[in-house]
Parts: structure tokens; sequence; C-alpha cells
């Protein structure tokens, strides 16, 4: 039987582990499911068609569930947030439900979303995301595995953040952030700074991989050519490594345009 603290209220059609753990005053709705493992802390709050996986850990008046603040959310329109398996939900940070009926929010598994952290209706986290102190996601956001965002980025509804890509802190984005490279707002707008060398490094990708994105940056973004002819000549002239194909890719997908 769950561990349930004689003050929080959990409500009895709530489906919850043999071995979740809820703390005082915790609040748990009647539509939430909880894997095995899970630890919702003091204060926090689980509620809406919310699925929370395995041996996730819910801090401190962390709210996870919430209805949507998109103002064309319909009360009584059954929306969904589901988080996976090893997801650390620090204090007062927020995840909210779709707003359009059947849309779910998601957040992977394996991911450190920070204290104050906000992700909004619709958007879909990836696996390993980490998310520093106030970073916030507007409505529909894409945010691929690995990827880095620092304390107050703030991110415009429908953009992509690609895998393995780091946000400074601060950054405002409003428009794609490609993968494998660093994106930060300095006093001229927002702009790609490189490839992230280092921490592509420390995560094991080969020499070979880091040079053919250091070329490809080099094409994209130092030689003044428009977008198609760089992805052209990014094709023909870059060794076409997994990382090479999914950065080309993700320029030619893009809707918003890519900083």
């Amino acid at each position: 039987m769950a561990n349930i603290h004689s003050t929080a209220i959990v409500d009895p059609k709530a489906e919850l582990a043999p071995d979740v753990e809820v703390g005082p005053y915790a609040i748990i709705g009647p539509d939430v499911k909880i894997g095995a493992g899970t630890v919702v802390q003091a204060h926090a709050h689980v509620v809406g068609h919310t699925t929370l996986g395995q041996n996730c850990q819910v801090f401190p008046f962390a709210c996870v569930g919430m209805k949507s603040q998109d103002l064309k959310y319909q009360d009584g329109d059954v929306t969904h947030v589901e988080v996976g398996d090893n997801t650390v939900l620090r204090e007062f940070s927020t995840v909210h439900l779709g707003t359009k009926p059947g849309e779910v929010t998601r957040v992977g598994s394996g991911c450190l979303i920070m204290a104050y952290c906000h992700i909004a209706h619709g958007c879909a986290v990836g696996n390993h995301v980490i998310m520093s102190n106030l970073a916030a996601l507007a409505g529909e956001v894409r945010v691929a595995d690995h990827a880095i965002l620092g304390g107050m980025a703030g991110v415009h509804q429908f953009c992509r953040i690609g895998i393995h890509a780091m946000i400074g802190g601060y950054t405002k984005v409003r428009q794609d952030c490609p993968p494998y490279m660093i994106t930060e707002s300095t006093e001229e707008g927002t702009i790609v700074r490189g490839p992230n060398i280092v921490g592509l490094q420390r995560l094991g990708f080969s020499k070979e991989a880091r040079a053919a994105l250091k070329e490809a940056f080099r094409l994209l973004y130092r030689e003044n050519l428009n977008r198609g002819q760089a992805l052209e000549r990014v094709r023909n002239e870059v060794e076409q490594t997994p990382e090479i194909q999914t950065l080309v890719a993700f320029y030619a997908e893009s809707q918003r345009g890519v900083h």
C-alpha cells in the first residue's frame, strides 16, 4: 500500500503503485496514475489526467496537471500530462495540461526540471533534458533529447530545440535552435555561437563528428550564404555523419526558421 501522509489529500480514484510516497499536505487528483517508486513531496499538486512514471520525484509546491493557461481551453475537455520514468520536478515547477481535447503535454524520462520552470500546454520534452531554474516553454514547444536550457531562457510557442542543443541563460528563443549547437542571446540578438564541442566531447562524440559539425557551422553561419546554398554545400562538402544528417534535416523541416 502507498505510503501516504495523514495530512495529504489523495482521491480514492487515483491509481498509485504500492510503494509510492505522498508527503504532508500534497494533493493527488482522481484521474492521476503514479508509477512505482515515485515520491510526491509536501505541498505538491498532481491533478488532472496525469500519469507519472516510475521513480520520479516531485518536490514541494510543484504543480503537475493543472489547467492549461491557453484561453482556448474549455472546462470539461479531457487533456493530459504524461511524465516518463526517473524524472525530477523541482520546487514550484509547473507542467500544464494540453488545450485541445485529447492533447498531451509530455515530459520524457531522466529529465531534470529545476525550480520555477514552466512547461506549457502541448509541449513535448524529450528524454534526459535539463531545464535550469526559471526556464520556460510556451505552448506546443518541442525539445529533443539531451537538450539543456539555461536559467531564465524563454522559448516562444511552436519553436523546436534540437537534440543535444544548449540554450544559454536568459536566451530569448523565437525560432528553432539547431541540434548540437550553442544558442544564446547577445546585445545584437539571439545567435548560434557554434557547436557545443566540450559537451559533445564529454558525451563521447567522435573527433570526426565534432569536426564535421564545426565545418557545417562554418558553412551555415560564416560564409554569407543563404540557407539553401549553405545546406547544399553541407550536403556536398561535409562528411555525412549521422549528426550532419540530423542537422540538415532539422533545418529542412523548420517551419519558423532557425536562429
